[in-house]
């Protein structure tokens, strides 16, 4: 599965430079347009991050997620700042396919347990980081939990399936970090790791689907142009 970006913030579309907020590059003033866009070119999957919830714990986006719903057919899955479980079953009443959960994983083990026993498949865990540790509260603080361990922490809660940045490679168009990913799905074998952050070319989705990684989400290559929607619709077929 192939799954185009829309990170929000302030109600538009854009993108972050390995997660900086003060690196910001807008991508569409309007990402409902976008998805459209995205739908239309034949794509059945879409990434959506509330960049502003990821800081606040607020959904921030939450008015404009609703109205991409609407507006995209396939299968829609978002993260940004989702601490409650009061906010998984909003977004699953508004017919979210995947609900990401981020910092929270982390900080409250026990709601994703919580979260995983209601709702099952419906959550996924987003693990970002950078020197092998990771990163939380949308990429502002830096922890000492490596990838590994909170993998099987929360593989042991029931979580299958698992969004994995490489937060210096995002945005930067170098490629993704094909040993870290490849390294955890073989070792996670039950597990489904989705590879984000630094694809800059088709062959960089050839190469992660060799290494046994089958959904990749494409965000700056996208917005820059070395990849077309075309391209991945081609894929897809």
């Amino acid at each position: 599965m192939i799954l185009p970006a829309i990170d929000l913030l302030g109600g538009q579309s854009v993108r972050l430079l390995q997660g900086n907020y003060n690196a910001v590059t807008v991508v569409d003033s309007d990402p409902i347009a976008q998805a459209k866009k995205i739908d239309k070119a034949g794509l059945h999957a879409l990434h959506v991050v509330d960049l502003d919830g990821a800081k606040s714990g607020l959904a921030a986006n939450l008015k404009t997620i609703l109205s991409i719903r609407q507006n995209f057919t396939g299968f829609l899955e978002v993260g940004g700042g989702i601490r409650t479980l009061d906010q998984v079953e909003q977004y699953y009443n508004a017919g979210i396919n995947r609900v990401i959960l981020g910092s929270v994983a982390l900080k409250n083990p026990t709601l994703v347990r919580q979260a995983v026993e209601k709702y099952g498949e419906l959550i996924a865990v987003g693990i970002d980081g950078k020197d092998g540790k990771i990163a939380t509260e949308g990429w502002l603080e830096q922890s000492n939990i490596n990838f590994e361990t909170l993998l099987s922490a929360m593989i042991t809660i029931g979580v299958k399936h698992f969004i994995v940045t490489d937060v210096a490679r995002d945005g930067m168009l170098q490629g993704p970090n094909i040993d870290l990913l490849a390294k955890l799905q073989q070792h996670f074998v039950t597990a489904n790791i989705i590879a984000s952050g630094g694809i800059a070319q088709m062959s960089d989705l050839v190469a992660l689907n060799q290494a046994g990684i089958q959904d990749i989400i494409v965000g700056k290559a996208l917005a820059s142009g070395s990849i077309s929607l075309t391209q991945l619709a081609e894929l897809e077929e």
